[in-house]
């Protein structure tokens, strides 16, 4: 994987530039749709690339490990095959979804058994074997393995995880650099930068990350709890110490306001669940503001969703008919939602990326802030 910086805000930390692997260029800042499963929850390829427009979409270790499986995954030729995206693909460790088993999982020095949501059966999942996994999936970008401790965690826990989690980082570069993609294109490799809320942790996470050498680095533990000040203030000082020259990836961050502070901040690539959870739930991300699709208000708005809207459901349908569909628990609702919100979340990023390389994102960034905060 390629990173190229191409233009800095002369007033911020925002960058823009653009990420080069197998399956083709990705322009950042970046915001990547969550597939989990394989597929992001009622949404076509076809709607991701041409209504949506992503450039990149997650995969997750824990639960594609678990369904379909590893077997079916290699005989398939790789999550790229298997679900026909033939463009750019990040796999989140699991790391995450093991720690949010909590009466379900014990960790070990070696690596973290835990019992499957879906029937409890049990697993163990090592740094190394967390590797092999995202070989078979076949992910242009692997995520190390590392414990996610939650915001409020004490700062003994908080060392005692980092502690473990950089003993993990040293065993996954070793199997990654032992082991080949099965597919025979290349695969990057990004660290976990962990620490809490704890500035000296977070600074000797940043520093030992940044010492790796990987193509890109990312930013975990945050939005799990702790106050929004304190996640900026995070990202802040870890973005000062990790390489310029990579991509930095905040993971699972978050509301739109957050990803336009952490841009700010020097932060390239998001994803969360936010998007298509909250639509399948009435809520509607806009231009102008948060609309709740199940309030009377817009129950004769037979206006487009969004005026000059980033997806052809914009063009389509009326906020009447949305409403309608949300409150009958249409299919179809939950669908133009999730199409809807990721087009916004997709059209803000790329919209920064205008604004950093036309040198007006610190101009642009408050009024954007202001409206899409706004409760319509």
């Amino acid at each position: 994987m390629d990173f190229q910086l191409l233009h800095t805000d002369p007033r911020s930390n925002a960058r823009a530039g653009i990420i080069t692997t197998d399956h083709g260029q990705v322009e950042t800042p970046v915001f990547m749709p969550v597939g989990t499963v394989g597929s992001v929850k009622a949404v076509h390829i076809s709607e991701l690339k041409e209504d949506i427009g992503a450039g990149m979409i997650l995969g997750n270790t824990y639960h594609l490990y678990l369904r379909p499986g590893l077997d079916i995954l290699q005989q398939g030729g790789g999550l790229h095959k298997f679900n026909s995206w033939d463009r750019p693909i990040l796999t989140d460790s699991g790391g995450f979804q093991v720690f949010s088993l909590t009466e379900n999982r014990k960790l070990t020095e070696e690596g973290a058994l835990f019992q499957s949501h879906i029937d409890g059966s049990k697993h163990f999942f090592t740094p190394e074997k967390v590797m092999d996994i995202q070989r078979i999936i076949g992910a242009d970008i692997m995520m190390a393995f590392d414990e996610c401790t939650p915001g409020d965690a004490d700062y003994t826990y908080a060392k005692e995880s980092l502690d473990l989690t950089e003993r993990w980082l040293d065993r996954c570069v070793a199997r990654v650099r032992e082991t080949e993609c099965p597919y025979g294109y290349r695969q990057a490799l990004f660290p976990i930068v962990q620490g809490c809320v704890y500035p000296d942790l977070r600074r000797r996470a940043a520093e030992n990350v940044a010492a790796k050498g990987a193509d890109g680095n990312a930013i975990g533990g945050l939005a799990v709890g702790e106050p929004t000040g304190k996640m900026y203030e995070m990202v802040e000082l870890v973005n000062e110490i990790l390489p310029k020259d990579k991509p930095r990836y905040l993971m699972g961050v978050g509301k739109p306001e957050n990803i336009l502070e952490a841009i700010e901040r020097g932060v390239d690539m998001f994803d969360c669940i936010m998007p298509t959870r909250n639509g399948r739930n009435g809520q509607i991300f806009t231009k102008q503001g948060i609309m709740n699709m199940r309030n009377e208000r817009w129950k004769d708005d037979f206006s487009p969703i969004e005026k000059e809207g980033e997806s052809f459901v914009d063009r389509l349908y009326s906020k009447a008919y949305l409403r309608h569909l949300i409150n009958v628990n249409e299919i179809l609702g939950l669908q133009i939602a999730s199409i809807h919100n990721l087009a916004f979340y997709v059209w803000l990023a790329k919209e920064a990326r205008r604004h950093i390389i036309a040198g007006d994102f610190s101009a642009w960034k408050p009024m954007m802030i202001e409206n899409v905060t706004r409760r319509l």
